[in-house]
Parts: structure tokens; sequence; C-alpha cells
């Protein structure tokens, strides 16, 4: 996988943070697989519909230390780090994305609270 993959779909996951993009349903809708699931910071467990139908967190949150790993040639782990300035509290994050219907879909993701900073981060 080369740079143009990591760099597209850091930009996809960085448009899955954005807060005009998290307010509409239809723009999730584009970015999250049709079997999208994710398991929240809470530990709960939740699915596209319900994403879709009682919305997601509206924060302000920043990425840093964007890494793929591919799993398959249409499949990619993605890891990052969020700094989350709304709730004060920072992340670490997965994201499992598909190549389906010619384009990138976010199928799976999870999200950890941790007590690192970003003045912690190494690179």
């Amino acid at each position: 996988m080369n740079n143009d993959l990591r760099e597209q779909l850091k930009e996809m996951e960085k448009r899955h943070l954005n807060l005009e993009v998290r307010r509409s349903t239809e723009e999730l809708a584009q970015i999250l697989a049709e079997d999208f699931w994710e398991i929240g910071s809470s530990g709960y467990e939740i699915t596209r519909d319900e994403c879709l139908k009682d919305g997601v967190v509206l924060s302000e949150m920043v990425l840093y230390q964007y890494k793929i790993q591919p799993l398959a040639y249409d499949v990619v782990l993605a890891t990052y780090f969020i700094e989350d300035k709304t709730r004060n509290r920072n992340t670490r994050r997965s994201s499992i994305w598909k190549f389906v219907d010619e384009r990138w879909q976010l199928y799976f993701h999870q999200g950890t609270i941790t007590g690192q900073k970003v003045e912690d981060l190494k690179g």
C-alpha cells in the first residue's frame, strides 16, 4: 500500500471527524459501509443504523499519528491518536476501511480512552 492511499484514507478519516459531516446523515451514510459497526469508548457496540438515527458525538477533534496496515488488497486497518478538545480527553483509535462499490467505506471503528497526551507522542 502506498503513501497516496494512506493520505486518501487519512483525509476520509478527517472527513468522518468533521463536525459538519457528523451533523449530516447523508454525509455519514456515504462514509459508513452498510454493515458498519463500532465499539465506542463506552464499550458498547453501535451499528450504522444507530449512528444515522441517533447521531454521533459532536466534538472538535484533532488527528495524530495516522498509520495504515493492509489486511487484504481491498481492506486496510488504520490506527491513530485523537485529541478531543471538546470533551478534554484523548483516545487511541482503529478503523477498518473496505473498498466496496468502487470506493473506500468505513466498516469498523473502535476508540479507547487513554491518559496519553499530545506532548507525549513520538514522531
